[in-house]
């Protein structure tokens, strides 16, 4: 129903209480207030009985996690989700890191980018292990820079 505004006079569709939608929005209405079911906060609820950060962290941590490695390190969505499917070294799908081969952050070539679960993560930034998983991604093809560094921990 096409009603004229009493508050800005404009004739728009009307809302509640003789005031078009905007209008209502600004003078009459309030949020409802609760406890967010998370962090136990007295704050305005947005779905599901958690408060808009809770709500976010709880249900789209993997596209906060995309987001903000897109923004750190610029690497587009496609490109992220291709390499970031499975680890490599073991293929493990649940929790996968981005690695960069040549430890370039600002080189975003396909080539340089794979996935590693976070074990293998780990391993390979310790010098340890790095020849282990260096051995086995050069098993599977992979063109890695040479680390003169390496040579001191080779095992005898």
């Amino acid at each position: 129903m096409i009603k004229s505004c009493i508050n800005c006079n404009i004739e728009k569709e009307h809302h509640a209480k003789g005031l078009c939608y905007v209008c209502y929005k600004k003078l009459k209405w309030e949020p409802k207030i609760s406890v967010c079911k998370r962090c136990k906060r007295k704050i305005q609820i947005h779905a599901k009985g958690l408060c808009p950060g809770c709500y976010n962290y709880t249900f789209h941590l993997e596209k906060n996690k995309e987001y903000a490695h897109r923004k750190s390190s610029g690497v587009d969505l496609k490109t992220y989700r291709k390499a970031t499917k499975e680890c490599t070294v073991c293929g493990f799908d649940k929790i996968v890191d981005l690695y960069h081969l040549d430890t370039n952050k600002k080189n975003n070539a396909e080539e340089n980018l794979i996935g590693l679960c976070p074990n293998h993560h780990r391993m390979i930034n310790n010098y340890n292990f790095r020849l282990e998983i260096y051995s086995k991604l050069q098993k599977k093809g992979f063109k890695l820079p040479i680390d003169k560094k390496l040579e001191f921990y080779k095992k005898d």
